[in-house]
């Protein structure tokens, strides 16, 4: 038995052998072929999924790319039109290649024989990246939410499962997922709707919040952990939306009014100040520093909306904060000043090793999410000094962003492919803190983004899989009333 069963594979091996004709080069071109998604010349991480892709143009020729590094070289065969990378030589190709760059030639066959086009290089940088993507997948409008999930993608393969899907808490509005430096045992979400409340997710077991009080307009809303973990700093907003007919930024989304607040989850709690609490001015979009003694957040002067929205313009700015005595500084620090810049800056997020601030800078407003000027900002906090993350951004919308845990890549949504849909992209923050080129986050069919109708929203690192189910976080919200929350300002 075991000999019919040695036969059969090496028969079976000889047959594959045979279906895969070796490329043996007989012609060199210096025409660099694009690919879709764009690949070339981008920095990785050791472990990162397979960068499968295609040629932008479609051809009826037989396509290969050679894979070589230092120590491995291997040829994939397109399936389909597509290059699809064997996950096990992949990797190998990586492990072998980090701190330094293998190169890629694409290939197609003519009738003289093999033809080889200009190779491109890919980087893999010394640094890993966090292992786990969460997001929200919805409607690009975000005017519905009939059906939306917030998930979490394994970025080592191509799984995605489900953190928490509407349609186990009546089709509500899921949204502002968060963590605690990146840790998937603490962790954060609003529903909105019928089962409407903060959730919080702490070691396995679900809280369900009620946070709005009689002093503040709303629930809380765009959040950041405290690095301690005993606290989150929120704002409160009343938020509206609109859709242009011809402009090129289709939908606006504005602030009527908002403030910044600081939940204390043991005493539940929100406390604030006066610099964080005005009516004079459109407070939002906080987060802590690292160490926790500083809160960044931006603000701009109160204006008459919606008929002054192209008037509001972000500062980014910070007030020292005293976890042992939950008290604020007296004194404000202008980072970022709108008025100088004539400029906006929001969703100010610090790198966890305290050297950079990254944020969103666009002409008027915060939410930059459909506005295409929206580029990548980063203010260095040892030198005060302020530059674009150009091999990061594009010619359309960079929003939402957030760091990895090592301060080494950022993910964040652009619109770059199609001009509709938010996509997830990844760049490497070098020792010198520029990013180098982005790419998509891979999958395993190439045309997984033209096919998929929802866009990607908040995109956070993970350090790991969160283990709490969808169906306990949905348990608590819809069976539990919740606790309510109390309010202090300084």
């Amino acid at each position: 038995m075991n000999k019919v069963i040695y036969i059969a594979c090496i028969v079976f091996s000889l047959i594959v052998s045979a279906c895969t004709k070796t490329v043996e080069i007989n012609k060199t071109s210096d025409t660099l072929l694009p690919i879709y998604p764009d690949y070339i010349g981008v920095t990785v991480p050791s472990n990162i999924a397979p960068l499968n892709f295609k040629l932008v143009e479609d051809t009826d020729k037989d396509l290969a790319a050679i894979f070589e590094g230092s120590d491995v070289r291997f040829e994939v065969h397109a399936k389909n039109g597509q290059i699809q990378i064997p996950e096990s030589k992949w990797q190998e190709l990586l492990k072998a290649s980090i701190d330094n760059e293998f190169l890629v030639t694409l290939c197609t066959q003519e009738e003289a024989g093999w033809t080889a086009y200009s190779p491109f290089r890919i980087k893999v940088a010394k640094e890993p990246v966090d292992p786990y993507l969460a997001y929200r997948l919805i409607e690009p409008g975000y005017e519905a939410w009939n059906e939306m999930g917030i998930y979490q993608r394994n970025l080592e393969n191509f799984t995605q499962t489900a953190i928490l899907e509407n349609k186990t808490v009546g089709s509500d509005c899921m949204n502002c997922h968060s963590f605690r430096m990146q840790d998937p045992d603490q962790m954060m979400m609003h529903i909105r709707g019928a089962n409407a409340a903060t959730m919080l997710m702490i070691d396995g077991k679900v809280q369900k919040i009620n946070t709005r009080t009689d002093d503040t307009m709303s629930a809380l809303v765009y959040p950041s952990w405290h690095p301690s973990g005993k606290f989150i700093a929120f704002s409160v907003n009343e938020t509206k939306q609109n859709y242009h007919s011809i402009d090129k930024n289709r939908v606006e989304v504005y602030d009527l009014a908002s403030d910044v607040v600081v939940y204390d989850i043991e005493k539940q709690e929100i406390i604030t100040t006066a610099a964080l609490f005005s009516d004079q001015r459109f407070e939002s979009f906080s987060t802590f520093s690292p160490d926790g003694k500083t809160l960044y957040f931006s603000t701009a002067e109160a204006r008459q909306m919606p008929e002054e929205f192209r008037d509001v313009k972000y500062s980014l700015c910070s007030i020292s904060f005293d976890p042992e005595t939950r008290q604020f500084g007296t004194a404000v620090d202008t980072i970022f000043n709108a008025k100088i810049e004539d400029k906006s800056a929001s969703f100010p997020r610090v790198s966890p090793n305290g050297k950079y601030l990254l944020y969103t800078r666009g002409d008027y407003g915060g939410f930059f999410v459909w506005h295409k000027e929206a580029d990548l900002y980063i203010c260095n906090l040892e030198t005060k000094e302020h530059y674009p993350l150009t091999l990061a951004n594009s010619n359309d919308a960079e929003s939402y962003h957030s760091w990895s845990s090592n301060s080494s890549w950022i993910v964040y949504s652009s619109r770059r492919i199609d001009g509709l849909y938010t996509r997830p992209f990844i760049a490497y923050i070098n020792d010198k803190g520029e990013a180098e080129k982005a790419f998509v986050v891979p999958q395993k069919n190439v045309e997984f983004y033209s096919s998929l109708m929802k866009s990607y929203n908040v995109p956070e690192f993970v350090k790991g899989k969160v283990k709490i189910t969808g169906h306990d976080i949905a348990h608590v919200a819809k069976t539990e009333k919740g606790s309510n929350v109390t309010f202090k300002k300084q």
